[in-house]
């Protein structure tokens, strides 16, 4: 049965994101992102510039580079080469997630997405996937030094 991983309040999701796609790729791991194609664009771009030292190797899944590549960015889940992590930054359940060994759920902090993530979460626990929730809010509001 697939992991699920739920990261809520998460300020800047593609900055997120990318800090997981360079953990997995530091780890060995395979890992698609599905999300709609302008955030995909985004993402890639964020990809390219958000650690200029520490390379993370992408490409969209209609790449004939995909097979090889540990990094997919995928708008769709028909043809991606890779089902370890999938990472979720859009709004629906993913239809295929259950083909994949986990499954990143990044919530932002923005009411709608708070309410897309609700549902999301609910649809899973009601079909008795385990969950695991890792609230970022509450860890920047730890991180923060009180003057």
């Amino acid at each position: 049965m697939t992991r699920i991983d739920f990261h809520t309040n998460v300020g800047d999701p593609l900055a997120y994101a990318c800090r997981l796609a360079r953990k997995a790729y530091a780890g060995g791991h395979a890992l698609v992102v599905l999300a709609e194609p302008s955030t995909l664009a985004a993402f890639d771009e964020q990809l390219w510039t958000f650690q200029p030292l520490e390379f993370v190797p992408h490409c969209m899944a209609n790449s004939p580079l995909a097979q090889e590549t540990p990094v997919v960015l995928a708008s769709g889940l028909d043809d991606v080469p890779h089902h370890q992590i999938l990472v979720n930054l859009g709004a629906p359940v993913p239809a295929q997630f259950a083909r994949f060994e986990r499954l990143i759920e990044i919530v932002g902090s923005e009411e709608d997405e708070l309410l897309s993530g609700r549902e999301r979460f609910r649809f899973y626990r009601d079909r008795g996937y385990k969950i695991e929730t890792h609230n970022q809010g509450k860890a920047r509001a730890k991180g923060r030094k009180r003057t």
